[in-house]
């Protein structure tokens, strides 16, 4: 299993990124897909999840309206749209797989959110 995320960098409050995680190695289409984050000092925090077919999602309180979580079977994508972006949305962004045995992080893109 490899998860690579990217997209990340540093933007202004009120900006806008996009975040995607390449999956490889597993069978993309079978499985719920999550974004999670940790920022400085803090603990790594679920930030959004996605079903399997992309028809429903969820996100933590402070990202909704804000955020989207997407992704393309078809590619073998998870994405992260982020818009109305916040200085307490910077942090380390980590894309997320839990199969029945095992749980897969990436390497995580850096959001800095700064003015």
């Amino acid at each position: 299993v490899q998860l690579v995320e990217s997209g990340g960098g540093l933007v202004q409050p009120g900006g806008s990124l996009r975040l995607s995680c390449a999956a490889s190695g597993f069978t993309f289409r079978y499985y719920v897909m999550r974004w999670y984050r940790q920022a400085p000092g803090k603990e790594r925090e679920w930030v959004a999840s996605v079903t399997r077919d992309g028809g429903v999602a969820d996100y933590v309180d402070s990202v909704k309206g804000r955020f989207t979580i997407s992704r393309d079977n078809a590619k073998n994508t998870l994405y992260l749209r982020m818009n109305s972006l916040k200085p307490e949305d910077t942090a380390v962004y980590y894309c997320n797989l839990r199969t029945e045995s095992n749980e897969y992080w990436g390497q995580g893109t850096q959001v800095t959110v700064s003015s």
